[in-house]
């Protein structure tokens, strides 16, 4: 199963239980997503990523930065003076 099925999976999951900005900061993928993540990573280093692997992995990282990013701006603001 593609990465990005299972940890889109649990930031819904995440999302649906109505979880605030710091829950999501300090969200971190399951063991099976880590896993798979780890593996893709091994592999781009190596530049033996298949051409749907390569998009798997970029789209992940890619709403993953998006996400905490967004969480951050809405925290930062709140606890600064």
């Amino acid at each position: 199963m593609p990465i990005t099925d299972t940890a889109y999976a649990e930031m819904v999951d995440l999302f649906a239980h109505g979880s605030g900005p710091e829950a999501v900061i300090r969200f971190t993928p399951s063991s099976i997503s880590q896993a798979r993540a780890s593996y893709l990573l091994e592999r781009n280093q190596t530049n033996s990523l298949a051409p749907d692997e390569v998009a798997e992995l970029e789209q992940l990282g890619h709403v993953m930065q998006l996400v905490k990013a967004r969480a951050r701006s809405l925290v930062e603001p709140a606890s600064s003076p």
